[in-house]
C-alpha cells in the first residue's frame, strides 16, 4: 500500500515538473504569485479559526509574526522544505 502511494506521489510530482518546464518565465512568475495569494488566504483562514475574536488587522499581524519566525528558522537551517 505504501509503495503504491509513493508511486502515485512520484507520478504527480513528475507531472508537475513537466508542466512547469513547458511554462514561460512570465507564466511561472504569475503562478508563483497566485500560489502565494492562495497560501496567504489559507493561513489567514487558519488564524481566523484559531483567533475568532481577532480583527483583520490583528490577523495580519499574527501572520506577519509567524512568517518572520519561519524565515528566521529557515535562515538558521532549522526549517527545510522536503519534497
Amino acid at each position: 500500500m505504501e509503495d503504491s502511494i509513493q508511486e502515485l506521489a512520484d507520478a504527480i510530482y513528475r507531472e508537475k515538473v513537466l508542466r512547469a518546464r513547458k511554462m514561460s518565465v512570465a507564466e511561472r512568475i504569475e503562478t508563483g504569485i497566485e500560489l502565494g495569494i492562495v497560501a496567504e488566504k489559507a493561513m489567514i483562514s487558519g488564524i481566523r479559526a484559531q483567533f475568532p475574536e481577532a480583527s483583520a488587522e490583528e490577523q495580519k499581524e499574527i501572520l506577519t509574526t509567524r512568517l518572520r519566525r519561519l524565515r528566521k528558522l529557515h535562515e538558521r537551517d532549522l526549517f527545510k522544505i522536503v519534497n
